[in-house]
């Protein structure tokens, strides 16, 4: 049962993942990978309004922990795909966006866990 939810999980997540890029990415003239940007940042407030409300006098079973966190949040985001488009970033000379991507990605990826958390704190709690 648990990989099946895994598994529906990432059936949305992943389609979720391409059409929000492309639609984001579409609006952008920039070099800077704005949607793998978006769907990183939009996966960590998910991840952390999840495991807050798993953490508020237990919100969210086990089973939507599997579902929405590894499955959709795990298919949404993409490590590979920011780390990829960091060195392809680099290696044409956009040294200053591919730095831009690192501390951006990361500052407001925990800035979106910990405001997700946060969220589910006070609706939870």
């Amino acid at each position: 049962m648990n990989w099946l939810l895994v598994v529906l999980g990432a059936i949305v997540g992943a389609p979720l993942r391409y059409l929000t890029d492309r639609a984001v990415q579409s609006r952008h003239d920039s070099v800077f990978p704005w949607g793998t940007f978006t769907v990183n940042v939009a996966g960590c407030l998910t991840l952390g309004l999840l495991t807050g409300a798993a953490a508020a006098a237990g919100a969210a079973s086990s089973h939507l922990q599997l579902l929405l966190g590894t499955g959709l949040c795990g298919a949404l985001t993409t490590y590979s795909t920011f780390s990829y488009e960091t060195l392809r970033l680099a290696e044409a000379g956009a040294v200053r966006h591919a730095a831009a991507n690192v501390v951006a990605s990361v500052a407001a990826g925990l800035g979106a866990a910990f405001a997700g958390a946060a969220l589910a704190d006070a609706l939870w709690a």
